[in-house]
């Protein structure tokens, strides 16, 4: 039987609504009912209540995402499920897409090792505090890292603290006396070691992680590969990913052909010399490499936070991590499962045309201003009509707010939004910040949907 649908707008929106769902054709019958006010996100659960007399036949209702109220309170009113719409009209057909194929990102297959490549310089309660730092963004395991020639006399402090407080543990060194003074304080991992030291693995239980004897050279691993699989022990192989330049091809090939002979051995890959040794977004980075250990199997990575540009490597190494797998799971492209790795672009930055926007503007009958974006620039309007510009300084003799200082305040932040939305090419929402993905750290208050959002800060009264 074929969904009906009754989709709640306000008066300015209902045009778009009706040509957006036009266009695409759906596969469910709809309804368009208007609220008797001009903006959708006035709209609220009590209005609705009062002005809609029933649910008009229909098996769902969506309404406005901007709409205040009770779903929950509509839901038992009307006698059927209540959901919010995407925040952008345009958004509908990405909206009923996403709700056939809602993807799960609650599962992963890469762990991530955040490496603590400072720990000898800084004392147990600066590990510990980076620790749970790195575990809030997304860290399995907190990698200790030893730096050569520098003394570490807190080494085993660290690890059985970190133990104590429930992380797991890896112990980075390529000093055989660093490795089993890890291993014996309980580290669950050691990094790295080669055939010559091999006999680490017999002194503790720690899982050895094993790198080359010689750089390069994959056949000087098949001998410790051997051992350790006739004596039944857990272990990982890093064949060793290189910066670009410097072998980086190369290394690639040969986590590829590792992974050829060796289907089923475990293995990792150290991301951060791709990550930190290349000045480029680390988001994408991260894109591309785990979806290198996504194709590979290669089932923990090596991660740092090292360089100031690569200060939300973890973070985004789980989001790619988590898409990676979600798309493998599906058989399907890393397209459209999450925004959080697109920092800098968006896939549909500008929602309507100049010629929409100033359809939309011939309609408003209030002072307040709407700021827009499309390709062509920043529009901004109100009932006394569209000013268009590229740059926010050409808009302010048109605004006439000399004498307000707090809407001058407001209009210049919300037109300095919408011009870097214009250049970099993203989503501009008025009154919301620019979302940068998981590249930046939030800072926009979690807001209730059952209340109006709170008046800004331009518009509360102050006592100075």
């Amino acid at each position: 039987m074929t969904e009906r649908i009754l989709f709640i707008t306000g008066r300015l929106a209902e045009k778009q609504v009706r040509q957006v769902l036009e266009k695409m054709q759906p596969d469910f019958q709809y309804k368009v009912y208007v609220m008797g006010v001009t903006v959708a996100a006035l709209i609220t659960s009590d209005m609705i209540i009062r002005r809609l007399p029933d649910a008009q036949g229909a098996d769902r209702v969506i309404l406005p995402g901007r709409c205040r109220g009770d779903l929950d309170a509509l839901a038992r009113h009307f006698g059927v499920p209540f959901e919010r719409g995407p925040e952008e009209i345009k958004d509908l057909p990405q909206h009923f897409g996403m709700a056939a194929q809602h993807y799960d990102l609650s599962q992963y297959q890469t762990k991530i090792f955040a490496e603590i490549t400072d720990a000898p310089s800084i004392s147990v309660e600066a590990v510990i505090e980076r620790a749970y730092y790195y575990q809030a963004n997304g860290a399995d395991v907190i990698d200790i890292g030893c730096l050569p020639g520098t003394p570490f006399p807190h080494l085993a402090d660290c690890i059985r603290t970190l133990k104590q407080e429930g992380f797991t543990v890896s112990i980075d060194s390529l000093e055989d006396a660093d490795l089993l003074a890890g291993g014996k304080a309980g580290a669950d991992y050691m990094l790295s070691l080669t055939a010559k030291s091999l006999w680490i693995a017999d002194e503790v239980a720690t899982t050895p992680i094993l790198i080359p004897e010689t750089h390069g050279d994959l056949s000087t691993l098949d001998k410790a590969i051997e051992i350790l699989s006739a004596k039944n022990r857990a272990f990982i192989v890093d064949p060793i990913l290189d910066p670009i330049h410097f072998g980086f091809t190369d290394s690639i090939v040969r986590n590829y052909e590792f992974r050829r002979r060796y289907p089923d051995v475990e293995m990792m890959m150290g991301v951060g010399n791709l990550t930190e040794l290349t000045h480029a977004d680390t988001s994408g980075v991260n894109a591309i490499l785990l979806g290198i250990c996504s194709e590979l199997n290669i089932n923990h990575i090596l991660a740092t936070e090292v360089s100031k540009h690569a200060r939300r490597a973890i973070k985004e190494a789980d989001s790619a991590r988590r898409i990676m797998y979600t798309a493998k799971q599906h058989n399907t492209l890393p397209k459209h499962i999450a925004p959080d790795l697109l920092t800098v672009h968006d896939s549909s930055p500008f929602l309507n045309s100049r010629e929409e926007i100033e359809s939309l503007a011939a309609e408003i009958k209030d002072p307040s201003y709407r700021i827009q974006v499309s390709s062509d620039g920043i529009h901004v309007f109100n009932r006394d009509g569209l000013h268009t510009a590229q740059d926010p300084f050409d808009l302010y003799p048109k605004l006439h707010v000399e004498t307000d200082g707090g809407h001058a305040f407001y209009l210049g932040v919300e037109l300095a939004r919408a011009e870097i939305a214009w250049q970099l090419g993203k989503r501009f929402t008025q009154d919301q910040q620019l979302s940068w993905g998981c590249a930046a750290q939030g800072t926009e208050p979690t807001v209730d949907l059952h209340t109006f959002k709170p008046a800004g800060s331009t518009l509360k009264k102050h006592d100075d």
